[in-house]
């Protein structure tokens, strides 16, 4: 198997097929526990981390932002950290068709195209567009999945190491 940037793709795909798996595991945890949905998605691993609201956010929204920036398309509109499960559920919906209709043509040539992104006030870099996708979205896109398992886990969902693979391997 040759690995391209268009293989993200299905990576970032598989994330979001993550973090919607999660996320019902969550609320339906939620739901027996008689604790109410938005309390979920307001919990933390740590009283100065992100929610998991925030966590699926950056999922959603760094799945489609950064292969839109690669292959110098216009960004999906957001998403916002204040939505319930049934939002995030349509936003990852969303999200991969959005990934389904790209095609290994809209990547060709574009890997070592420079692309500026504003990372907070004082951060500016200049990458690679394979840089970007391949290690910092890939990296974070893995580490916000990761958190949802984690906050969840720490809650006491019952999760275990397949519910990272909701879609198989």
């Amino acid at each position: 198997m040759t690995t391209t940037l268009f293989s993200f793709v299905d990576l970032f795909r598989r994330q979001l097929d993550t973090v919607a798996h999660l996320l019902t595991k969550g609320s339906a945890f939620a739901a027996a526990n008689s604790l109410p949905e938005a309390d979920m998605l307001g919990w933390r691993l740590a009283e100065d981390m992100h929610p998991v609201s925030f966590q699926a956010m950056v999922v959603i929204n760094f799945s489609q932002s950064w292969i839109a920036r690669a292959i110098d398309m216009a960004i999906p509109e957001p998403v916002t950290a204040d939505l319930d499960v049934a939002g995030y559920q349509a936003a990852i919906v969303a999200a991969k068709a959005w990934l389904a209709a790209l095609t290994p043509e809209q990547f060709a040539g574009r890997d070592n195209v420079s692309i500026t992104a504003q990372l907070g006030p004082n951060m500016e870099p200049t990458l690679p567009a394979a840089q970007w996708v391949t290690v910092f979205a890939a990296t974070n896109i893995a580490f916000h999945a990761n958190m949802v398992y984690a906050i969840l886990r720490s809650k006491g969902v019952p999760l275990g190491k397949l519910d990272v693979f909701p879609s198989g391997l």
